[in-house]
């Protein structure tokens, strides 16, 4: 057996039928005997090769609805055999036993069958139970049976078997390494779909799969390999995007344009619209605005510097005159649930500018799962898909916010749901005039944010610093009120944060000698 194995007898079950009429005939040229079942033998018969179906060789009919048909130790008998295992062959032939030499299988679609949103119903019966018994069966026994799960994959199989006789060692190690990789990733869907469907549901264990979209040139670093994966939920960003031109995307590509994409998801087109501009995960500036063209020049003004080489991300279809003005700098994705014709004219003028059209917007309210390494195993949460509730925030200043601090302070607690931890975000208008991220504590955020609204009203050719009657949100309490204070310091007139700290009372004080109005949230957005 050393080298590989000839095939001379083949079982194909197939969901997907693209490719399979070359397949069979292929096979069928080169002798070799098809067994199949259901649709796939009447495909097969219906372009004239011929096909034993697979009910003859188990002596027993499809029942239950076609949920039975291949689980037989006939079929199963035949996959697992060890050919070099005398005793395995003696037994095969005792029993009237046929060695399965090829096995193709692609699985029921129960991925595309959640995407459709179907009823629990539909998606239960779309469960395949015997493609993955069968897949499993040929790929622990790879080193007697060639198992084929990837349409992609037979054209390969056909070149050795045309080109050596038989298919090699090296390609039946793979073939099972991949099959065995589809089985985790397709129980992982249907694990991570159940747990949606079932409240309070047992957590103990948790896996998760995709399939590989893309292959990266690197990671983070050129050290580093990588590959993009989808876990087949569909839910509209980057990884349902279409890319309109522009170079390939890189690692941190990727990274960055799925944190502006969901950051301006959190804002409601019908109501304006919204853009961001994201480096290296972080906003440097966002904006809301019922012009998209203010809001951009907003949204560029909180932080032109860091701009630069960023990621801009919008909540609307890209416009014309937008388009032009972002022309004007370097700018490494532009994403957009849809993008105008004279927008896409403009953009192609410059060929590396990668433009994404998603074809709508990010559900944030989804409950979806968040998953880190750690050494010897990872982290599991579900997403921040929390929002305040308007209604449930609690004035604890002896001010009370005007209707325009309101507006700004909730849009303000939002986008600091997006910045690093400790985040503080400087907002006036509807757009942020200054970011302090990812500090290790929240009075450096709060002094790096103040400083970058110095620089962008320098920038933009402003005497005022621009927090200055500016409201602030903080991701997370005031530990001590020397952070407020120095927002204070920088013109802030209110203040949003969660609350909870031992020293609430302290900081509340503070805001009020300020002569500062402050609610609290009572939820924390911490982003590590």
């Amino acid at each position: 057996m050393s080298g590989g194995i000839e095939v001379k007898r083949a079982l194909i079950s197939v969901s997907d039928k693209e490719g399979l009429e070359d397949l069979a005939k292929e096979l069928s040229s080169l002798d070799i005997d098809i067994l199949s079942t259901g649709g796939t033998k009447n495909f097969i018969e219906g372009i004239g090769v011929n096909v034993t179906d697979v009910s003859s060789v188990t002596g027993f009919p499809e029942i239950l609805d076609g949920r039975v048909k291949t689980l037989h130790p006939n079929i199963h008998g035949g996959l697992l055999g060890i050919k070099t295992n005398k005793d395995h062959m003696e037994t095969l032939k005792s029993n009237s036993i046929n060695t399965i030499d090829l096995l193709i299988v692609n699985l029921y679609p129960f991925e595309d069958t959640i995407k459709k949103d179907a009823s629990f119903e539909e998606c239960i019966e779309n469960i395949d139970i015997g493609g993955p018994a069968m897949i499993r069966a040929a790929a622990k026994n790879h080193n007697s049976v060639a198992v084929v799960v990837d349409k992609n994959d037979y054209n390969l199989i056909i070149k050795e078997l045309k080109k050596d006789g038989k298919v090699l060692e090296k390609t039946l190690k793979n073939l099972a390494l991949k099959a065995y990789s589809r089985t985790a990733a397709y129980d992982s869907a249907i694990s991570n779909w159940m747990n949606k469907q079932i409240k309070d549901g047992d957590q103990t264990y948790k896996s998760f799969g995709g399939k590989k979209i893309q292959s990266l040139r690197y990671g983070e670093n050129p050290h580093q390999e990588a590959a993009f994966y989808t876990d087949g939920t569909n839910r509209s960003g980057v990884i349902t995007a279409e890319q309109i031109q522009g170079k390939e995307l890189s690692y941190n590509n990727i990274n960055d344009t799925d944190a502006a994409f969901e950051l301006v998801s959190e804002f409601d087109p019908n109501k304006n619209h919204a853009v961001a501009i994201i480096k290296h995960a972080n906003p440097c500036g966002v904006a809301i605005n019922s012009n998209q063209v203010e809001a951009y020049k907003e949204a560029l003004k909180c932080d032109s510097t860091s701009a630069f080489g960023g990621i801009i991300s919008f909540n609307s279809e890209l416009q014309k005159e937008t388009a032009e003005l972002i022309t004007e700098i370097f700018t490494e994705v532009i994403i957009a649930p849809s993008v105008s014709d004279e927008a896409k004219n403009i953009i192609s003028k410059k060929k590396n500018l990668r433009l994404l059209s998603t074809g709508g917007l990010s559900d944030t309210s989804e409950i979806s799962y968040v998953m880190k390494t750690v050494t010897g195993g990872f982290l599991v949460q579900t997403n921040d898909n929390t929002v305040i509730n308007q209604k449930e925030v609690k004035v604890v200043s002896k001010r009370k916010p005007t209707d325009q601090e309101l507006e700004d302070l909730y849009f303000a607690f939002t986008v600091a749901k997006h910045v690093k931890s400790n985040a503080i975000v400087y907002a006036k208008n509807g757009a942020t005039v200054g970011i302090g991220a990812g500090q290790m504590n929240r009075l450096d955020s709060s002094r790096i944010a103040a400083r970058k609204s110095e620089d962008a009203a320098s920038a933009a050719g402003e005497s005022s610093p621009l927090a200055v009657d500016s409201v602030v949100a903080s991701d997370a309490f005031f530990p001590f009120a020397d952070g407020l204070i120095a927002a204070a310091e920088a013109g802030v007139t209110a203040i949003i944060q969660p609350g909870g700290s031992i020293r609430d009372e302290e900081v509340i004080q503070a805001a009020d000698d300020a002569g500062l109005a402050m609610i609290f949230t009572g939820l924390r957005h911490f982003n590590h």
